[in-house]
């Protein structure tokens, strides 16, 4: 039986110029909402005012319009919605499932030296729990002194409340089993911008009614978390479907950082937009 119509988005950071794995990222959301008659959303995901520009999310708008994407209006902008990722953390903290953290990534590196070892997840040594063993008293004295500090999920608490079907559908790998332990006690709200990627993009999409997430494998086990937080939150499940990552001639990924050729810069260069649709494997 066929599915309903889909809701799909593209959302990207503004923190520079888009490429062409955005671009195929972008046409590949496009092309599933349209095969099933449904919407296609933009949303500009720049809660880090320190490295997100109004520039680069003009640019953005300017790029998608030359590949001859159409979007929904409004735009919605995380930076303009705090409210509703504040009012998530509460819901999840009034359940006692966020501890206040005080550490420093320093701090963490040294309690990770000194214990010998540490678990990994998918991201590195997992945070080791230091602030999680504080006692309420100490907690409140440091948060009354003013020490700056994020709010982690507890996580082993949020497992025990977050219900049997912590499982998710790709449509590249196929039926998955939430392994949320790969991320650890990760922060949801962060010290310097009151959020988290992780909270942000989860309320968004629920807000938004998005079924269906387009992304990058190198989100893949993002979403492990991403699960028990729709679970605790009361969100629906999306599908997921999480795509390749384009690469370089030396077969290095597509990145920002490492300055891959902006789509301003080929169409600059010359390239049309058909061109680069037909490339990335779009008419």
């Amino acid at each position: 039986m066929a599915r309903a119509p889909l809701t799909t988005r593209f959302a990207p950071s503004p923190t520079g110029q888009l490429h062409k794995g955005h671009a195929f990222s972008a046409l590949t959301a496009l092309d599933l909402a349209r095969r099933s008659g449904g919407r296609f959303l933009l949303r500009i995901e720049d809660i880090d005012p320190t490295r997100c520009t109004r520039e680069n999310a003009e640019q953005i708008f300017e790029d998608l319009a030359w590949l001859g994407i159409e979007w929904e209006t409004p735009v919605r902008f995380q930076s303009e919605h705090r409210d509703d990722f504040t009012t998530a953390a509460d819901r999840l903290a009034a359940r006692g499932l966020l501890y206040p953290c005080f550490c420093t990534r320093t701090d963490i590196q040294r309690e990770i030296e000194r214990a010998g070892h540490a678990p990994h997840g998918s991201e590195g040594p997992l945070y080791p729990g230091t602030c999680r063993r504080l006692s309420e008293d100490d907690r409140h004295a440091r948060i009354a002194a003013g020490t700056p500090h994020a709010l982690r999920l507890d996580l082993e608490k949020a497992l025990s409340l977050a219900g049997p079907d912590l499982t998710w559908h790709d449509t590249f790998h196929g039926p998955q089993p939430a392994r949320p332990e790969l991320l650890g006690d990760a922060v949801l709200v962060r010290k310097d911008i009151g959020t988290s990627y992780h909270l942000a993009v989860v309320v968004d999409d629920g807000l938004q009614g998005v079924t269906d997430i387009v992304r990058g494998v190198d989100l893949f086990e993002a979403t492990h978390l991403h699960r028990v937080l729709q679970a605790l939150l009361d969100l629906p499940k999306p599908t997921y479907h999480h795509h390749a990552l384009l690469t370089d001639p030396s077969g290095n990924r597509l990145a920002k950082r490492d300055r891959a050729a902006t789509l301003k810069s080929l169409r600059e260069g010359g390239m049309s937009a058909r061109e680069l649709r037909s490339e990335l494997g779009f008419h």
